[in-house]
């Protein structure tokens, strides 16, 4: 017997739905879960999906992409690339794959929940399909991680990172069970499909992707576009709900999710694709700026999409802007300062044609982040190198959980913002941070930072090698070093000139 065309039965069977007879609604969609709004199921079935796939179509299509990965990935592993390539690369490579498998691996549960809790049939449908790209992407990530571990044991991180205490581990984990499990169903799609995987994925994933593939690295490259063409489709889950939200006198509870979600997944994505686009990739292979990036798809596009759909800018608009042009330069200041205590090899990389470059696409880095980095190269020249790590930790933000830094030399405005809960103070490095925290402490009362375990007696004695094994330093791996071995301090403008 003929198949049917899609057309034919496919709105039938995204739309079904059952009326409960043995049961209440409300215990079949239980509101703490599937909607504290209170909004009638007429409504969420009016629900409409931007993204139309069915399940032949969906295994199709993922198993041709597998299919080019796999063949990617074994070809370039027959050219020996990676025991060739830059070591600041191979950075790139470490500190993305251990943060992205547990952001990845995370996302399959929210996914679950939107099956079995939401009330719009056509979201079930689409949120299943969702749930299976979270899980896929945690495996062909895992894999492909795992066939570099034997050359470089920094590697294994993508498997250890998800548990560890590590702070970069500890900051990413508490953001993503706050976005992705913390919360109900509807509220926890307007942080991951709009914030998160509308708002910021196309910056790592497509701007990354150019960069690897500069780099010959078409392995990575193929790998996370792959991805992202999951991400794209998912993506769409949150904007018709959005819809339905505002058009029932909800804007304001989307709006705060919105921002909520935004800010805590722009702090990650800062350091996760900031650093490594205008730091560790080799200044001859950078497609673009991270700045450019940002303007491009999430400034343009991402402000577009929030207007189509009914909501605001986040309030913070003018602070995040701000910070596109500053907040990683600062953490790749803090973090290669504190290098020994992450699993990768953060690259100085502030020679002279990199300084250069920073510059022109930073106007104003030399006389704020070229400061630091001028005392920095000055102590690596004379032999001085134990006088460039940190030691201990620095004061860190208890929203984010990353250190609580700004643009230095002459533009010096660090502050710490503070607030009081039930006799504990907590420190933030900014407004928004605080802002989150303070319209439900209750949230956020119990997370401890990496620093306020070194005084609450957990890490006990609270020495900076104590420190360094509670977070698995020395013990899944050795802490990180300049992964240029601090060449760059000694080249010459002419030297760069002629190279």
């Amino acid at each position: 017997m003929a198949l049917l065309d899609r057309s034919d039965w496919y709105d039938i069977a995204r739309s079904t739905n059952w009326t409960p007879r043995f049961v209440a609604e409300s215990e079949l969609f239980p509101p703490e879960q599937s909607d504290p709004y209170g909004i009638s199921m007429e409504e969420w079935e009016t629900y409409d999906e931007p993204y139309k796939v069915s399940y032949r179509e969906y295994v199709a299509v993922q198993r041709e992409k597998d299919s080019g990965a796999y063949s990617v990935k074994a070809a370039l592993l027959r050219s020996k690339f990676y025991e060739t390539i830059d070591d600041a690369y191979l950075s790139v490579l470490k500190f993305n794959y251990a943060a992205s498998i547990p952001g990845e691996y995370a996302a399959c549960f929210p996914e679950g929940r939107m099956v079995r809790f939401s009330k719009a049939p056509s979201m079930r449908n689409l949120a299943a399909f969702a749930s299976l790209d979270e899980m896929r992407h945690t495996q062909i990530l895992l894999n492909f991680a795992h066939q570099l571990a034997t050359m470089d044991r920094q590697f294994d991180w993508a498997s250890q990172s998800l548990n560890s205490m590590n702070w970069v581990s500890m900051s990413g984990r508490h953001a993503m069970e706050d976005l992705l499990h913390s919360r109900d169903i509807v509220t926890t799609s307007v942080m991951l499909h709009l914030a998160f995987e509308t708002g910021l994925t196309n910056v790592q994933m497509l701007g990354l992707s150019a960069d690897s593939a500069n780099m010959g690295d078409f392995t990575f490259s193929n790998l996370i576009t792959s991805i992202q063409s999951d991400e794209a489709r998912h993506a769409q889950i949150g904007t018709p709900l959005v819809e339905i939200l505002v058009r029932n006198g909800r804007k304001e509870e989307a709006q705060r999710a919105l921002d909520i979600g935004f800010w805590r997944v722009w702090r990650l994505f800062a350091l996760i694709t900031g650093l490594p686009m205008d730091y560790y990739i080799p200044l001859h292979k950078r497609e673009r700026s991270f700045k450019e990036y940002v303007n491009e798809f999430v400034v343009k596009q991402f402000e577009r999409q929030l207007l189509d759909v009914g909501l605001d800018r986040p309030w913070y608009w003018d602070i995040f802007l701000k910070e596109v042009d500053n907040y990683h330069h600062t953490q790749q200041a803090g973090i290669w300062s504190w290098r020994r205590t992450v699993w990768w090899n953060p690259d100085g990389a502030v020679g002279p044609a990199e300084r250069a470059w920073l510059e022109q696409k930073y106007p104003g880095w030399n006389d704020t982040y070229g400061k630091y980095w001028d005392v920095i190269t000055e102590n690596a020249k004379a032999g001085r190198e134990e006088q460039t790590y940190a030691i201990g930790m620095p004061c860190v933000c208890n929203m984010c959980g990353i250190t609580v830094a700004a643009a230095g030399g002459t533009k010096w405005d660090a502050r710490v913002r503070q607030s009081e809960y039930k006799g504990r103070r907590y420190n933030f490095c900014c407004e928004p941070c605080q802002w989150i925290f303070d319209i439900d402490p209750e949230h956020y009362a119990d997370f401890d930072s990496i620093v306020d375990r070194l005084y609450n007696g957990e890490i006990d004695p609270p020495t900076p090698e104590n420190l360094l094994k509670f977070m698995g330093i020395g013990v899944h791996s050795e802490g990180g070093v300049d992964a240029s071995h601090l060449s760059w301090a000694h080249r010459e403008p002419p030297q760069m000139a002629a190279e």
